[in-house]
């Protein structure tokens, strides 16, 4: 796949849903981690089974005015509100940013008006952090990776295997 992304998370503060977001960025490839003023007991995350630290670049910045992208990175906003492109319509950026709200609130207004793209999952309401990321993830792999066209019919019977792929631990 060309180009680049990262995600991240604004003012997180569970450590579950930290740790199962930088498991899913290290699962699905981002090149990147990063939190925005996340919150001190978030960084007890024990579901990073990954260990996703020794394997990417992990920011935590304090504010937004701390945050530095590289150069040509868009900063992608991922929030349920109004004005937000539905991500089944949203053409991913080559070299992307993506930054989810935290638990209990949205993206702050410093955030959103950093952000090149607002998208959101089209839900009838606001899910799991960790779900999102993965959500957003899976689509940006989807429409920019090289895969053939989905199949009407079902794949020829699967052998049996041994084991399942896993992380270097």
């Amino acid at each position: 796949m060309r180009g680049y992304f990262a995600i991240g998370a604004e003012r997180i503060s569970k450590p579950m849903n930290l740790g199962a977001l930088m498991r899913s960025a290290h699962a699905f490839g981002a090149n990147f981690f990063f939190t925005i003023g996340a919150h001190e007991r978030a960084f007890d995350a024990k579901s990073d089974t990954s260990k996703t630290v020794d394997h990417l670049p992990v920011y935590h910045w304090a504010n937004v005015a701390e945050m530095a992208l590289p150069l040509r990175c868009k900063l992608v906003g991922v929030e349920l509100i109004e004005g937000a492109t539905d991500l089944p319509a949203f053409k991913h950026p080559l070299h992307a940013a993506y930054v989810l709200g935290p638990e209990l609130g949205v993206l702050s207004d410093e955030v959103l008006a950093r952000c090149d793209h607002v998208i959101k999952i089209p839900t009838a309401f606001c899910i799991n952090v960790g779900t999102a990321g993965a959500i957003v993830m899976y689509d940006r792999v989807r429409s920019l990776g090289s895969f053939p066209d989905r199949m009407d019919a079902p794949a020829k019977a699967l052998q049996p295997h041994q084991g399942r792929l896993s992380v270097d631990r």
